[in-house]
């Protein structure tokens, strides 16, 4: 094989697939946008969503910053030298990190060491099986954090909030479904697409379910049973009305796809793995003895073509913040409140809230804004630091931090995706502070606000876990849980969860 022309196909492949969101997943991102009801919070995110995918065409440039752990599946023709790609795939991640194409996310998991390129102990993930065909086929997903740590498995019979008792059979298989879609909330950045693997053992089970996510989102299901579920999923899972970001409306779900497998009797699994809006794979037909490229997957029909950055939300209904921000101020906002905040925005993620528990905060936080981001960040030629994608993370894996840190330091306002809990709600209305829901994905869109790089503290801990002190303007997003002990993710919570139960009752006879 000529490895030059490999090298040259795969990192083709890891470059597409993270900035170039595949034909099917666009059109199902404009269906959904033109469902949704005109002015809504859902409304302005799929908006921004979709500025955000044309961005990172125009940019080549991430389309979340959190581009997860990459995994390659790749059949081989009997004889092909395995050895020879994993090689190569490793180079070509490599070089990819270094581009700023990937953002460095793989961390030992014994001392938090980030390797700084993706490489390390099983990242990136390969997996390959021989077949009988002349052709090498690829394909590669890069599933992030926040919608990885949405994934759920079940083990049937259980008892379910809203649906009671799921037992060993179809109709228990479809409420694990519907839960897996409720529990999800707006914290793995919905609208999303579920891929669902029925049966096998506890590993099995995630890896059918994942491998489901690699089918198109148009495709029909060959096993009827299964296509007349996945149609049942997709139409009531929209009627939890969690919507876009868990603000509400009417997409929740974009896609549906289930497999199933053989189980011992003892075991029942129902795995469910939970991917975000921007559902970034890929996939190669590769030539066996060249290396190159012979067709792309995932690309054909009409691809869907969206604008960069408009802006075109309402102006008089946007509030201007400039940091740092007055209590005052912060008092005044309220749930639904749609806020542009300019001056200075730090980022902080798991290590930093960690950090500041126990140690001082290396800046003064008075009254500004910690952002819940690990940006891709890249150094130019004179050594200044320039902001490549800075999207959201979900928050709510700082709540045991978040509320003694904002009472400790002074911090006016945390901005994340997905929302918090009652012990940050609470140090909301005791200190006088609010949460302010970025729209998750759109790394692009709010890489643009960024102006500057004024600083960084605390590298050791990596590049999306250390302190970025960002020059912002224009930064947008919406007040979901504010200082008067309001949240919009505990109402759609609850509401949604009232919606679910009407569909307790069995549909299997």
């Amino acid at each position: 094989m000529n490895i030059e022309a490999l090298r040259t196909s795969i990192y083709q492949l890891i470059e597409e697939t993270s900035t170039n969101l595949p034909k099917d997943v666009r059109r199902a991102i404009k269906s959904a946008a033109q469902r949704e009801s005109a002015g809504t919070r859902s409304a302005m995110s799929l908006e921004t969503i979709q500025e955000n995918i044309g961005m990172a065409d125009m940019e080549v440039s991430p389309i979340c910053q959190d581009t997860g752990l990459p995994t390659f599946k790749i059949k081989t023709p009997v004889g092909t030298n395995q050895l020879e790609i994993k090689a190569v795939i490793h180079e070509c991640i490599e070089l990819a990190t270094q581009k700023g194409k990937l953002r460095p996310n793989s961390v030992d998991s014994l001392h938090g060491v980030n390797s700084g390129n993706n490489l390390g102990a099983g990242t990136p993930v390969i997996k390959f099986e021989q077949w009988e065909k002349d052709y090498i086929n690829i394909g590669l997903i890069l599933k992030g954090g926040g919608c990885e740590n949405k994934n759920i498995q079940y083990s049937l019979p259980c008892e379910l909030d809203g649906l009671g008792r799921a037992g060993r059979d179809l109709d228990g298989i479809r409420k694990c479904i519907l839960h897996s879609v409720y529990q999800a909330q707006g914290q793995g950045c919905s609208a999303g697409f579920i891929g669902v693997g029925i049966g096998g053992d506890r590993s099995s089970g995630y890896d059918l379910a994942k491998e489901q996510l690699f089918r198109t989102v148009d495709d029909v299901n060959e096993n009827a049973e299964l296509a007349e579920l996945e149609a049942y999923i997709m139409e009531n899972a929209n009627k939890l009305g969690i919507g876009t970001m868990g603000f509400g409306g009417e997409t929740t779900l974009l896609g549906c796809k289930i497999g199933v497998m053989n189980r011992i009797p003892a075991s029942f699994f129902v795995s469910v793995a939970y991917n975000c809006w921007a559902f970034r794979r890929l996939g190669l037909k590769l030539d066996a003895n060249t290396g190159s490229i012979i067709a792309w997957k995932y690309q054909d029909g009409e691809k869907i073509t969206f604008a960069g950055k408009k802006n075109s939300a309402e102006e008089d209904t946007v509030i201007t913040l400039h940091a740092p921000i007055s209590e005052e101020e912060i008092r005044r906002l309220k749930v639904g409140d749609v806020v542009e905040i300019s001056g200075m925005m730090y980022t902080g993620r798991d290590a930093i809230h960690k950090y500041l528990s126990t140690n001082d905060s290396p800046v003064d936080l008075n009254g500004q804004v910690i952002y819940h981001c690990g940006p891709v960040m890249l150094k130019d030629d004179e050594d200044i630091w320039h902001v490549k994608a800075a999207g959201p993370t979900t928050s709510i894996r700082e709540e045991p931090y978040q509320g003694d840190i904002m009472k400790k330091f002074g911090i006016r306002a945390v901005m994340g995706k997905g929302g918090m809990g009652t012990k940050t709600l609470n140090a909301l209305a005791e200190h006088g502070g609010v949460y302010l829901n970025a729209i998750g994905g759109a790394a692009q869109y709010y890489a643009d606000c960024i102006k500057a790089v004024k600083g960084v503290d605390l590298m050791q801990f990596g590049i999306p876990e250390a302190m970025w002190h960002l020059q912002v303007e224009g930064f947008r997003a919406v007040v979901t849980m504010d200082s008067h002990g309001n949240s919009l993710h505990e109402d759609i919570e609850k509401s949604s969860l009232e919606k679910l139960t009407q569909f307790k009752e069995p549909v299997y006879k």
